[in-house]
């Protein structure tokens, strides 16, 4: 029996309010990741990251919750999906994922916005973009959970539920539910003893949409008065509070609200009264709000909110004079931001969430990178610690540094990340080490170049290529136990220049430079020092990466008609081959440029007729391999007079029956062999001899086959060729040498 387990994990978060929530019970946060659920421990101290991913949307996930544990129910998560479904996961320690799903929802007509659970009760709500709210009743049945639909309200006026709030009124069963989204207006829903929800408030005051609510007791009793927050982009957060009781009716006090347009308004169950009025105004952020928390510890009752402006806030109620004042604040507070894109900032947070114990923070922002801030009691403040991060859009590539030591991946969120192992003793764990690239177009491919090299290409016409900074360098070495034996210097770090798309070369400046150099440009003067070598004991927090390790551009690369599609480096460096989009034999070429001096090496490789989806050079560099969307792979010969050109040897034009998408290279112990894969669902394996070229094994998959890899050496004569299907199974083959039979076939879990 063969055992594989998950090294690491790397999901952004999907940028919606509603996408999280953190377990009071297990410590456990889930959180949307495209399609999937991921599931993630801040309070494990050792930093292992992302745990699993759960697969079973189809679409986006916009709401996660955990529905409370009671005695007849396992750790629950709700989750809900533009595909218009709310799927039930259940724990299951056996599996790998820790969960599995037990139910699928469906009903809603378009695309599943919020989720709203209490403590309690066995009822939950859900709010769509069909501008209904549907309210669901979950039960367990020995081992199976049962879900039953029990009401559907449509909002009137007419909106999009962007958030809901459920709670108990007073010590009763009566249930109140807050509702609002694509309006101004907060509307409230009662039902008694677990019945139907009923209408019977309209809340005005917010001039924008409301993006979340929250509701909670003022007090740990249970006849304490609730308040209720709401949270917009009008930039403002109002305060509601409910209590036991019909409003106040006489003269003066109707006067007087009507002069503070203040009007207490009255829910009504069979059994008892209750009255909403206007608590307060909180401002202080300066764009829109997303998400707002609240957390009720021994009487101490404090609001967390997150911002559109980089933001975190935390509110309490003086005790004194009762005004809700921020007391704390977060985030990106000082002039200079970090970049998502060229120039650009952050982008804000779109969730904010209280740990179990609330002495724990984390928060959501624009690059998909969760911040996790520890309260410091000793110094009576909050500190950053390690978050996890990941893309946020399709990854396009993936490549290892030459030696093995650290991982490149690139993608459509326009950026290129670095992943190493951070060694600390006996422990070990995975990290996004540095974002070298941060770009104005998707990228689309990558390779290393040398120990310290790299080049991408995006759907521009051109390929960059940068090179590694000393921060990064000493991080590496002091983190990772990488250590970067290069003869030249290493510049110090790199910035991107206003208006620019270049990573620019730096020099960090000791306080002497600082002071001699007054004459400098205070804005290049400025970056020079902000840019020093990162002195760090634990991996780069979210805004180290996107400010101080970027790597500096070498050169661009010219030629291409289209946006580059594919690119190889051969292993001794000197020669990188690229391709671009084509659709005719004009543009299908493949251009050769040499790493001395950079010059394109004419004339262009001709073969196909249609895009080059994949080059690769074998292990001694005498061969590059083609594959393209016209069914055909090449193979080109190094040229012995020409070193650095290379000359077409061998071609196949009907090697698959639908286009190659892969290829790769065995090792040379194996001899002259190469895979290919196609979206015909095969992968064949192919042998270069004096006679020619022979299919010697073919791999047929359930699903087309868009990524194929094989080991770098043999095992007791036995090779390990590793298949990716556009599903997102993966499958490793244990094949014989030499007669090229496969032995053992694993289906790597879904994780």
């Amino acid at each position: 029996m063969v055992d594989w387990n998950t090294e690491y994990l790397a999901a952004g978060g999907n940028r919606h309010p509603s996408a999280a929530d953190w377990d009071p019970a297990s410590g456990l946060l889930a959180f949307g990741a495209d399609r999937n659920i991921a599931t993630w421990s801040p309070l494990d101290d050792g930093y292992q990251g992302v745990k699993a991913l759960l697969r079973g949307h189809t679409d986006i996930v916009n709401a996660v919750k955990f529905f409370p544990i009671q005695k007849a129910f396992s750790q629950t998560i709700l989750s809900g999906s533009v595909d218009q479904t709310i799927r039930v996961w259940q724990a299951k320690p056996e599996s790998a994922t820790g969960f599995h799903l037990v139910a699928t929802l469906d009903g809603h007509e378009s695309s599943v916005n919020c989720l709203t659970v209490f403590k309690g009760t066995n009822v939950f709500a859900s709010g769509s973009a069909d501008a209904t709210i549907r309210i669901w009743r979950i039960e367990s049945l020995e081992d199976e959970i049962s879900v039953e639909k029990l009401q559907t309200i449509k909002t009137k006026p007419r909106f999009f539920p962007l958030a809901l709030a459920l709670h108990s009124l007073g010590a009763g069963e009566d249930l109140v539910l807050v509702a609002t989204g694509t309006t101004g207006i907060m509307q409230v829903y009662v039902a008694s003893n677990n019945g139907r929800f009923c209408h019977q408030v309209t809340l005005p005051g917010h001039e924008g949409w409301i993006r979340s609510l929250g509701i909670t007791r003022e007090r740990e009793s249970v006849d304490s008065d609730l308040l209720v927050a709401s949270a917009s982009q009008d930039k403002y957060i109002r305060l509601w509070r409910v209590t036991q009781g019909k409003p106040k009716t006489n003269l003066e006090t109707e006067s007087a609200l009507r002069s503070l347009s203040n009007k207490a308004h009255e829910l009504r169950t069979p059994q008892n009264s209750y009255s909403v009025s206007f608590e307060a105004l909180l401002l202080g952020h300066e764009d829109w709000i997303y998400t707002i928390s609240w957390r009720l510890d021994k009487e101490r009752l404090r609001l967390l909110s997150a911002s559109a402006d980089n933001s975190l806030a935390i509110w309490e109620s003086e005790q004194n004079s009762g005004v809700w004042v921020c007391v704390t604040r977060l985030g990106e507070i000082n002039a200079q931001k970090g970049s998502i894109t060229a120039t650009g900032s952050t982008g804000g947070f779109y969730i904010g969430l209280w740990s179990p114990d609330g002495e724990k923070l984390v928060s959501l922002g624009r690059t998909g990178s969760w911040r996790l801030w520890n309260y410091h009691r000793d110094q009576d403040g909050w500190l950053q610690g390690v978050g996890v991060s990941g893309h946020t859009k399709p990854v396009a590539a993936v490549t290892w540094s030459k030696d093995g030591s650290y991982l490149l991946s690139t993608g459509s969120d326009q950026t290129t990340r670095l992943h190493a192992a951070w060694k600390r003793g006996s422990k070990c764990s995975w990290h996004e080490m540095a974002r070298p690239q941060i770009h104005g177009y998707d990228l689309n491919c990558i390779d290393s170049i040398g120990q310290s090299m790299f080049i991408s290409g995006a759907d521009e016409k051109l390929l960059r290529v940068f090179d590694e900074p000393r921060a990064t360098a000493d991080l590496l070495d002091t983190l990772c136990d990488i250590y970067t034996n290069v003869a030249q210097n290493l510049p110090d770090a790199a910035n991107i220049p206003v208006l620019g798309l270049s990573n620019k070369a730096i020099e960090s400046a000791t306080g002497e430079e600082h002071n001699t150099a007054g004459h400098a440009d205070a804005e290049t003067l400025k970056s020079t020092v902000d840019c020093q070598t990162l002195q760090v004991d634990c991996p780069p927090l979210e805004d180290q990466l996107a400010r101080h390790t970027l790597w500096p551009e070498r050169e661009k690369l010219y030629g291409h008609g289209f946006e580059i599609s594919a690119v190889a480096s051969s292993h001794d460096g000197t020669v990188i081959a690229t391709s671009c989009r084509a659709s005719s034999l004009d543009h299908a070429v493949i251009r050769l440029y040499t790493t001395r001096e950079w010059h394109e090496v004419k004339p262009s490789l001709i073969a196909h007729s249609l895009t080059v989806t994949t080059l690769s050079f074998s292990s001694d560099d005498r061969y590059l391999v083609s594959v393209g969307r016209d069914r055909q792979w090449a193979i080109f010969e190094r040229d012995v007079i020409r070193p650095q050109g290379y000359l077409l040897k061998h071609s196949n034009p009907k090697a698959h029956s639908r286009m190659i998408l892969d290829a790769c290279w065995a090792p040379l112990e194996a001899g002259r062999v190469f895979a290919t894969a196609g979206r015909d669902k095969t992968v064949k394996i192919w042998s270069i001899s004096a006679m020619g070229t022979e299919c010697m094994t073919t791999i047929t998959a359930a699903f087309s086959v868009t990524a194929v890899d094989i080991s770098s050496r043999l095992l007791q004569n036995n090779i390990v060729i590793a298949i990716g299907t556009e599903t997102g199974n993966i499958s490793l083959h244990i094949l014989q040498i030499p007669n090229w039979t496969v032995k053992r076939t694993f289906e790597l879990e879904k994780s």
